[in-house]
């Protein structure tokens, strides 16, 4: 599991620095131990420490702790925000890094990485990195039971054709990777390879938000691919790492199954450093029995399944799937679901009160005209570049309310935006990591908004008539073990129903935030939830299957489909948009 700044909690901190470590035993390296200690303990904490909360989880006398911190900035190795009084990481930590990657040898870190994953899918395994418009592989390893591929190690393949390519080639800046595309013309190697700048633009963000890219015979017929880039201290992309074989072996949904097991490999090559903030890892089952009440309405097998709406017309679910870019509305009674593709990421859509659909996508706000999916702008967020919107819901009066975060989770890039009727747009909010879920209480006079990548759902004092939001405070916080608070539904009670994404659970919490029950479910990553059925008293709930291993994917078959749960109170009333 990839190791991030937010892993650790409170417990684990007062354990960082014990003075009963027998490493301090060792004579002359007592100050350096608990030195090398107390920077471990403001690198894992989930947010900057005062002195006091150092003192606390260290355990050291004030005097001891204010020398070893300042002898820590004299090196730059600590730094002070004056503004808050809490201690960061210093720069000097930024410039070894400079100096660990210069060193860096890409092959040895990646040769464990490759034999493990021939073994894991008994397939030819590849490095590769990439040279001007080409990849060239650098280091393969054949299974005795594969085929062996013609292109071996030395040989040298277009980019944009092979899933090493595309996967490096997706994290390049935007400008640089527009250069690229535009800067001569592109060879096609069969009649799979995608050639058209736009299309290979849309492909480019699609594997970013996934994280791994697949090739299913664009480098050679018969051939298929799926790969992730091996990124730096900086999240550039230096290599990648593939698994590569017969298409035959190799079906499209077995190849986004090993994508997740291809982006741990690239981490573990990289050594846990560089982007680790996308969510891979999870329990293969559920630390509870499944609950009985919960049950499987349309067996589906999305990428990423959210943003669910109840239609008008009483048997009918509106949702999205973000990362197979699709808007779908599913009939409840016949268990039918009718699909229509969207050409760019898309992260909510509501029925419009006048008629037709409007979408929140990886442009901006869009009018959106089913089934034929012909879409026409309506107002954009100025900075969305490599970006996304993920979830959003209309108020009472008809607004619509969504968030967006970086389409590879890089931490403090997600804005909440309110659409106006009148197609006015204001950003309200930035600096989120993840801003997910949203709702209102049923007076209109609280809003809740999640963070999931500071596992946090927070409330704010609402004015329905202005639209305004003021007076910001946490409403709940869950830990590691609970999951992430991803989508969220209120219900006639004010009570708030979140789904918790790698928690195997949907919570119900109190208006003090209290949670007063927890529904388990058969899938780890449930995405959003809304109410519905003829009393608005059953519960759907989205859920997904992207970046789940082939075993979690048997533990949790039902990942991707919609669940419901019937509820004795019902759900508070949501509306379209008033535009």
């Amino acid at each position: 599991m990839a190791r991030t700044r937010h892993s650790a909690s409170r417990d684990d901190l007062a354990e960082v620095v014990d003075d009963g470590d027998p490493r301090f035993a060792i004579p002359g390296a007592q100050a350096l131990s608990k030195g090398l200690s107390l920077l471990t303990l403001i690198a894992d904490a989930p947010h900057p420490l005062p002195f006091s909360e150092l003192g606390r989880y260290s355990g050291l006398p004030k005097s001891t702790l204010h020398r070893i911190l300042q002898t820590l900035i004299e090196y730059r190795l600590v730094r002070v925000d004056e503004a808050s009084q809490t201690y960061r990481l210093g720069t000097r930590l930024f410039e070894m890094a400079h100096q660990v990657w210069s060193d860096f040898d890409l092959r040895s870190a990646a040769e464990p990485e490759l034999l493990r994953l021939r073994e894991l899918a008994q397939e030819t395994t590849r490095l590769g990195i990439l040279e001007g418009r080409d990849i060239l592989i650098i280091d393969q390893r054949d299974h005795v039971q594969a085929m062996r591929l013609a292109n071996g190690v030395g040989s040298r393949m277009p980019a944009v054709v092979t899933s090493i390519g595309k996967a490096m080639m997706s994290h390049r800046p935007p400008e640089e990777l527009q250069r690229y595309l535009s800067s001569g013309p592109l060879t096609a190697l069969t009649p799979h390879s995608i050639l058209d700048l736009a299309e290979l633009q849309r492909e480019m963000d699609l594997i970013k938000a996934r994280g791994y890219a697949v090739s299913v015979e664009e480098s050679a017929l018969g051939v298929s691919g799926v790969a992730a880039p091996i990124l730096d201290h900086r999240g550039e992309a230096i290599g990648a790492v593939s698994i590569s074989g017969p298409s035959f072996r190799l079906p499209l949904e077995r190849l986004h199954a090993l994508g997740r097991d291809v982006i741990e490999a690239a981490r573990r090559i990289a050594g846990n450093v560089g982007e680790t903030f996308m969510s891979i890892s999870t329990s293969v089952t559920p630390s509870h029995a499944v609950d009985h009440d919960v049950r499987c309405v349309i067996p589906h097998s999305a990428f990423l399944a959210e943003s669910p709406h109840w239609l008008g017309d009483g048997r009918s679910l509106l949702w999205v799937d973000i990362l197979a870019p699709s808007v779908n509305i599913s009939n409840l009674v016949t268990g039918d679901t009718r699909t229509t593709p969207l050409g760019e990421l898309v992260g909510v859509v509501v029925p419009r009160t006048s008629g037709g659909f409007i979408a929140a996508t990886q442009s901006g706000f869009r009018v959106l005209d089913l089934p034929g999916g012909d879409m026409h702008p309506i107002a954009a967020p100025l900075h969305m570049s490599g970006r996304r919107f993920n979830d959003g819901k209309c108020d009472a009066l008809g607004r619509l309310w969504a968030g967006t975060l970086a389409i590879d989770a890089t931490p403090e890039r997600g804005a909440l935006y309110r659409l106006d009727t009148d197609g006015v747009l204001d950003e309200i909010e930035g600096g989120f990591h993840i801003c997910n879920g949203l709702g209102w209480s049923p007076d209109n006079t609280r809003f809740y908004l999640a963070d999931s990548g500071r596992r946090t759902v927070y409330v704010y004092d609402y004015a329905l008539d202005t639209g305004r939001v003021s007076n910001k405070r946490v409403f709940a916080t869950f830990t590691d073990s609970e999951g992430m608070p991803d989508g969220l539904a209120v219900d006639a009670q004010g009570h708030v129903w979140c789904a918790m994404w790698d928690g195997w659970a949907i919570k119900r919490l109190a208006p003090d935030g209290t949670v007063v029950r927890s529904i388990d479910l058969p899938v780890p990553r449930p995405t959003n939830l809304a109410f519905g059925g003829p009393q608005l008293k059953t519960l759907y709930i989205t859920t997904a299957r992207i970046r789940l291993s082939a075993t979690q994917l048997a533990a949790a078959p039902l990942s991707g489909s919609l669940l419901a749960l019937d509820v004795d109170v019902a759900g508070a009333p949501v509306r379209g948009y008033g535009g």
